[in-house]
């Protein structure tokens, strides 16, 4: 069969690389045809557009590159007539799936949506949408089940978080990659320009107040190690990595962690984290009067309470992350409670079993049920 998979970000690009090695066990010969990035690239998908051209944060930064979204947008609808998949696997990314997925609804296209929007969140009017234009719904938290079959009737798939496998299969398959001199706080600053310039001056800041700590700065694969030499150059010893995030988090004492999925990485490591946002003053106004949730943290959403501590907009400064870190370091109280809610998530996310392979067998079996 031809798929067509589209993922905008660096997280999707990891979830699609493993939804591919899985369908292409259950079909040998599988056309596989992506927007993605290098992961999804190895697992045997051909593609056509890297995430690094599509994801932009905050609605300015949206408003200020609406031409290039259009022309991905044309781009990408001329692609799937011209290819013409048996099935089009939208991954997250809901500002452009949802609009691509519309489309290939009046097209005749059948549609699967593995990884669900954050409509909870925001937006849940979306659901409407969804409902019309979705054929089949993925969801990998574990409220999402209920929140679309309870509140909306619509019935969706619940296949557990695809994080947990992977956390797992690196923790078996590698041992100290890294070592360093001091005990290590990880920070992960995200993928994302915008966020990056927002955030990584004040974690570093924060570093001034722990000589007796490595600081290592996990960099975005998707950006040059030159985007990030003038926020490094006056924190010498700040050391960094490229592409060993993992590698980072298996031996970090603790973590200054961007919002976002890195967030539940960091937990499934067991690592205690402050999860750190800011955006633009107008995107965050906006976001302030949009969103509905009570947490930004992954980590916090699934557990429904304050796990973690988390620093947004004016509360994220030097002073205060140096308060929640000493907190995290040096109280006991405070790290048994984070390592007990750390194994009640890893419990909720490993319901659904391995959730790649369970994906893959749904979109097939799917797909055999309407050829």
């Amino acid at each position: 069969m031809k798929y067509y998979i589209i993922a905008g970000e660096a997280s999707g690009d990891l979830h699609g690389s493993n939804l591919i090695k899985e369908l292409r066990k259950l079909d040998k010969a599988a056309n596989i045809r992506a927007w993605g990035g290098d992961l999804m690239q190895l697992a045997g998908g051909a593609v056509v557009k890297h995430y690094r051209d599509l994801a932009f944060m905050g609605f300015i930064e949206v408003v200020k590159n609406l031409p290039t979204i259009m022309q991905n947008l044309k781009f990408c609808k001329q692609d799937v007539l011209a290819f013409r998949p048996d099935v089009l696997i939208l991954i997250d990314y809901p500002g452009f799936n949802l609009r691509i997925a519309k489309w290939a609804k009046e097209q005749g296209f059948k549609v699967i949506y593995y990884i669900s929007p954050q409509v909870w969140a925001w937006k849940e009017s979306r659901v409407k949408l969804i409902r019309n234009v979705v054929d089949k719904m993925l969801v990998i938290l574990p409220f999402e089940r209920e929140f679309y079959e309870t509140k909306w009737d619509y019935k969706v798939e619940y296949v557990g978080h695809p994080l947990v496998q992977v956390v797992n299969e690196y923790r078996d398959a590698h041992k100290n990659e890294l070592s360093y001199t001091k005990p290590v706080i990880a920070i992960l600053p995200g993928s994302r320009k915008q966020e990056l310039a927002a955030k990584l001056p004040i974690m570093l800041e924060a570093t001034k107040s722990f000589p007796e700590y490595q600081f290592v700065v996990a960099k975005a694969t998707s950006l040059d190690d030159s985007y990030y030499q003038p926020f490094l150059a006056n924190y010498p010893e700040v050391k960094s990595v490229k592409n060993k995030t993992y590698a980072l988090l298996s031996i970090a004492t603790a973590a200054l962690v961007t919002s976002g999925t890195a967030t539940l990485e960091t937990a499934l490591f067991g690592v205690p984290q402050v999860v750190c946002y800011k955006s633009s003053s107008i995107s965050y106004e906006i976001a302030k009067r949009l969103i509905t949730i009570k947490y930004i943290s992954l980590v916090n959403l699934i557990m429904n309470k304050p796990v973690v501590t988390e620093l947004i907009q004016h509360e994220l400064t030097a002073n205060n992350i140096t308060k929640e870190l000493n907190a995290l370091l040096h109280n006991k109280d405070r790290q048994q409670q984070i390592q007990q809610d750390y194994k009640s998530l890893m419990s909720l996310l490993q319901q659904g079993g391995n959730a790649s392979e369970k994906a893959a067998q749904l979109v097939v079996d799917f797909m055999h049920a309407n050829a």
